[in-house]
């Protein structure tokens, strides 16, 4: 497993009046963990002592100050990405120990990455669940203001061209939202095969033609290839 880009968003928090940052990573594949500086910090500065050598050597060798070493190591900022294969060269270690704060073995690093693979699968359920949240507000919303206007063009006095224009306008919110919902509705969570019981996501030209009540959609399985009313689950176990 590659580290192959820093975001620079940080959370902070601080547990016995000691101030841990983090960063958020990307790996390969999409997966995300976070790094905490300080751990990343005191691993430099541990490195750099077995190697014995002092902040400014080792800024020399990189090109840097000694200030920038000094900032690494006490979490105050992260190495940029342009040097850290070159640091990793002047500390015997690999990107994935520096980034994790520790020298990962491969044992450690499988099991680390199991333990990432199961939170981002907790995170994504998660996230899946706030999204068909979102998706029946939007709906809930979209529908009352359509109810409001047309009511409001039905039972008060006013001229004929103004309560069509208050349909038409009634009836926009749902013909823009309808599309945006169907997409969270396609991605968040998955649809389970009435027959087989695959669960998988399907195309959006598959949920947007196929015949549903609720959430619940007659839709061709791609493993079986049979058709059959797919219930939508957030999880795929």
């Amino acid at each position: 497993m590659f580290f192959s880009e820093v975001y620079f968003f940080t959370l902070e928090f601080c547990p016995n009046g000691k101030t841990h940052q983090y960063y958020f990573t990307a790996v390969s594949g999409g997966l995300e963990f976070v790094m905490d500086q300080i751990k990343i910090g005191a691993f430099i500065a541990e490195r750099r002592k077995n190697k014995n050598l002092t902040q400014a050597q080792l800024a020399e060798k990189l090109n840097v100050t000694d200030r920038a070493v000094s900032k690494w190591e006490t979490g105050r900022s992260l190495p940029d990405s342009s040097i850290m294969l070159d640091l990793c060269r002047e500390l015997g270690i690999s990107v994935n120990d520096l980034l994790y704060g520790e020298v990962i073995t491969m044992e450690n690093n499988n099991e680390k990455y199991e333990q990432q693979l199961l939170e981002l699968v907790k995170q994504k359920e998660e996230s899946d669940k706030r999204l068909l949240l979102i998706e029946i507000i939007i709906g809930f919303l979209a529908i009352a203001v359509m109810l409001a206007l047309c009511l409001t063009a039905a039972y008060v006095q006013m001229e004929d061209w103004l309560r069509i224009v208050l349909i038409i306008i009634g009836f926009v919110p749902v013909l823009i939202l309808t599309p945006f919902m169907l997409k969270i509705e396609q991605t968040a969570g998955y649809y389970e095969c009435g027959k087989c019981h695959h669960k998988y996501i399907p195309a959006y030209k598959s949920v947007f033609f196929s015949m549903h009540y609720g959430r619940t959609r007659y839709m061709k399985c791609p493993k079986c290839h049979k058709k059959s009313w797919q219930k939508k689950v957030i999880s795929k176990d």
